[in-house]
């Protein structure tokens, strides 16, 4: 059974201006941003298990976005055992998957290439 805490909802995190709402998730620095204010790391390190829910009317989440946001968290799992301690729920009909590859992908390339 999961609690609230172990939860990261997107949701709470998109852009809001005026009564027009974000449908994209982009750029380093806003997954920074979302990284930091998530508490992503934090909950990591408390939780067995944690889900990231995709708002519904979400149409983009760019590589870029996910790799700041799930740096540590990946760079400390690795593939394998990100996405067994991670799970993704999207509320609408975006395909997450593709891009969160490619993030994951470029994080562990960019880390090896660092330890070289």
């Amino acid at each position: 059974m999961q609690s609230k805490d172990n939860i990261i909802n997107l949701e709470d995190f998109r852009v809001k201006e005026g009564n027009r709402i974000s449908k994209v998730f982009t750029g380093r620095d806003r997954g920074e941003y979302v990284r930091k204010h998530s508490n992503i790391d934090q909950i990591e390190e408390k939780y067995s298990e944690i889900t990231v829910i995709i708002p519904k009317n979400v149409y983009s989440i760019n590589p870029s976005f996910l790799e700041e946001f799930l740096v540590h968290v990946v760079t400390k799992l690795g593939k394998e055992n990100f996405l067994k301690k991670f799970h993704f729920i999207s509320e609408g009909d975006y395909e997450f998957e593709i891009p969160l590859n490619q993030a994951i992908d470029r994080i562990l390339k960019n880390q090896t290439a660092l330890d070289k």
